[in-house]
């Protein structure tokens, strides 16, 4: 028997050494060949764990060396290697506090172990990095635990933890594409990983594809039925999609402020889908400016833009809230930004009618000099002009001060030039229409307002103020 067992050892130690051979020449999957030949021949020896343990790691199969690493100490307590790479694997797996306990096993046996020593500073500096993460997930600082997974990922390269909880947090600040590759990577080699199915789930979720969305998170619950937030998120998900729906239906059906109401209770349900959320403060700004709640559309314009930068039909939308509301500059503004944008036709024209009315808001509004609205008829024009060019003649204020007369010339001036563009159907139409902009105006240097108060009122002599007391006047007929 003895004779029979020494054959058995050498044998095993004839793999052991093949696999040393293969190793050497980094031919790993050989090497796990030969040295799993050697465990089967001879199952109680520590060292040829420990070297199938070194293998599997080089084939970045964590899981399965950590176990041969487990087993190669727990034949032999005292060896050194086993503990060291044991430790090893847990803090590649992501398991710090396991392996600082290896490493600290290490450094019994072997107190001036410097990988050990180095290995447990990593260890130590990955539970920090995790306590870090945790409090700045609670405080919704998600590029700080970004950061911190990245660090801690440096030492624990294999653990999907990690992985995960940055994916979730990219997802959390927009940047889905790079979440869902980091979720991908790590379906790729664990397809039932719920927490890598539920970040793809919550980035088509974000990015407004709550259908798929919701087949993910489903997925997550089938894989993983205690996921809490994939509960939440599906949760959400359903309730975002159901109460938008509802709003859009309303609006339709022309009850607005039913609309203004469902989007306003979805806009509650989730502060974290920026894109769905930016879409609900435009459709909420729709349906206010046709409540004529023109200032909070401009406000739920400016909320959705906040969200989403890129969101043209946010600009559009205030652009037009802000034309009605005679805010020329902002609207000449945002239709700007959508031009640079998207270079149609239709932006162009939004554009040039935007500084159009800017420029002529800029110009002597002739309608507020005669006290008239812009749809007044002939007959109006001619009475707002009797009226203020009696009210400004200087004739009127010939015993007023210096500065007054030269305040009451001016607005006599002013009163006869409005008259002069507006009771000429012409002039008025090019006026109206902004076309004497291009002209510089109507061209009124050489213009005299007391002709055209002498021509209204019943050629030369035909009026005159009288004094009857003092600041008394009436004005005759001659």
């Amino acid at each position: 028997v003895s004779r029979f067992g020494e054959k058995r050892h050498l044998n095993a130690e004839s793999f052991k050494e093949q696999g040393n051979a293969f190793y050497v020449k980094k031919d790993y999957g050989e090497a796990l060949h030969c040295y799993t030949k050697a465990i089967d021949v001879c199952p109680k020896n520590a060292s040829y764990y420990g070297n199938r343990a070194a293998t599997l790691m080089m084939l970045t199969r964590y899981r399965e060396a950590l176990e041969d690493s487990q087993q190669a100490v727990r034949l032999d307590d005292t060896f050194m290697k086993g503990h060291l790479r044991e430790g090893k694997c847990h803090l590649l797996l992501g398991n710090a506090m396991a392996a600082s306990r290896c490493f600290q096993k290490v450094l019994e046996l072997e107190p001036d172990n410097s990988q050990a020593q180095q290995e447990l500073k990593n260890a130590e500096a990955i539970l920090e990095y995790e306590r870090l993460a945790e409090v700045g997930f609670e405080k919704r600082d998600f590029r700080m635990v970004v950061y911190c997974m990245d660090r801690a990922l440096e030492s624990a390269s294999a653990c999907h933890r990690f992985r995960v909880l940055k994916a979730e947090c990219l997802a959390l600040l927009g940047r889905y594409s790079e979440a869902q590759s980091v979720a991908s990577d790590i379906l790729r080699m664990d397809s039932t990983n719920g927490d890598a199915l539920y970040v793809r789930g919550l980035c088509l979720y974000y990015e407004d594809c709550i259908d798929k969305a919701v087949q993910f998170f489903m997925q997550a619950l089938r894989m993983a039925p205690d996921h809490e937030k994939a509960r939440i998120a599906c949760r959400n998900a359903k309730a975002l999609k159901a109460k938008k729906e509802e709003g859009n239906k309303a609006f339709k059906e022309g009850n607005y402020e039913e609309a203004y109401e469902l989007y306003s209770e979805a806009l509650t349900i989730d502060p974290n889908n920026i894109k769905t959320n930016a879409k609900l403060y435009c459709n909420r700004a729709t349906v206010g400016s046709k409540l004529k709640k023109l200032e909070q559309a401009i406000e739920d314009c400016t909320k959705a833009i906040s969200l989403d930068e890129t969101y043209i039909k946010a600009y559009l939308r205030r652009a037009q809230c802000y034309m009605d509301t005679q805010m020329y500059e902002e609207a000449v503004r945002d239709y700007e930004k959508v031009y640079q944008t998207e270079k149609t036709k239709e932006h162009k024209q939004l554009l040039k009618n935007a500084q159009l009315e800017l420029k002529k808001s800029k110009r002597k509004d002739y309608y507020k000099v005669l006290g008239v609205d812009k749809n007044a008829t002939e007959e109006e024009i001619k009475k707002a002009y009797r009226k203020r060019a009696l009210m400004h003649h200087p004739d009127r204020h010939s015993g007023a001060s210096a500065e007054v007369q030269k305040e009451e010339e001016k607005k006599f001036k002013e009163v006869g030039e409005a008259f002069t563009v507006l009771s000429d159907p012409k002039k008025k139409s090019r006026y109206d229409s902004g076309h004497d902009l291009d002209d510089d105006g109507m061209n009124m240097g050489d213009f005299d307002a007391n002709n055209i108060f002498k021509a209204f009122f019943g050629g030369p002599g035909g009026f005159s103020f009288e004094a009857s007391g003092p600041g008394n006047f009436f004005f005759q007929f001659g």
